[in-house]
């Protein structure tokens, strides 16, 4: 697989074929059968039409291989963009496609005046929240239990300043981290070091490991704190930092 020498080229997407082939794509990756997880072309198409991303990333057979899309949201008067999902065919996982998917919707969001991004994920999954922090430079602002209003889908809601060029760009994976964070005696359990907060926590999280999980991570966000970053400490264990918010 080969790309262009400045990284994946993302496009808006407009065709119907475009569309029917990105909704294909997005049941092939997550596995979805039931017709209730599907994503609607018409919807697509409407949301593309109307100040939404709807963005993709070709493979060199003209295929798609990678489409994410989002629209506008509002919350108490501050409009953002709203990125609901991102997929990547297995096949091109690895090559940097989901970073150029997220600065895709990024230029669409600038484009239509938004200068901030959200978007959820399962906390328990470490390696996304490593692109999240470390990657792409957002925090994860607020937690929400059983998110999709069934048990097991708690999400960490993701908030990314598009104005800001160093988070934009990369964010740095921390420095100093305390000593012992990858004895699993400690997953779960927060550990202050100065004004930061650590995290362990398993990379592979049983349920009742990811309901004390949403339950610790609730209480370091409701107490005013924000995760910057996430990294795995040994074959085992991964860990959080949490800051305090800015006022």
């Amino acid at each position: 697989m080969s790309y262009e020498p400045y990284g994946p080229r993302v496009e808006r997407l407009t065709s119907a074929a475009d569309l029917a082939g990105a909704a294909r794509l997005y049941r092939e990756v997550f596995g979805y059968q039931d017709p209730a997880h599907s994503v609607n072309p018409r919807l697509l198409a409407s949301l593309a039409a109307n100040g939404g991303s709807v963005v993709g990333v070709r493979g060199d057979d003209g295929e798609l291989v990678a489409f994410a899309y989002g629209f506008v949201g509002i919350d108490g008067g501050e409009v953002y963009h709203y990125s609901q999902a991102a997929v990547v065919d297995a096949k091109h996982q690895g090559l940097g496609l989901g970073r150029a998917l997220k600065r895709g919707q990024r230029e669409v969001a600038l484009a239509g005046g938004q200068t901030r991004m959200r978007w959820s994920f399962d906390p328990a999954v470490t390696r996304n929240a490593h692109f999240n922090f470390d990657v792409l430079g957002a925090v994860g602002r607020w937690f929400r239990a059983d998110f999709f209003g069934l048990p097991g889908t708690d999400r960490l809601i993701v908030d990314w300043d598009l104005d800001d060029e160093r988070r934009a760009r990369e964010a740095p994976a921390p420095a100093g981290l305390p000593a012992d964070l990858a004895d699993p005696a400690g997953w779960l359990r927060p550990r202050a070091a100065g004004p930061d907060t650590w995290l362990p926590v398993p990379l592979e999280a049983g349920p009742e490991q990811r309901r004390e999980l949403g339950a610790v991570i609730d209480r370091l966000v409701g107490g005013g704190s924000v995760a910057t970053s996430c990294v795995r400490v040994s074959d085992s264990t991964a860990v959080y930092r949490f800051v305090r918010a800015a006022a």
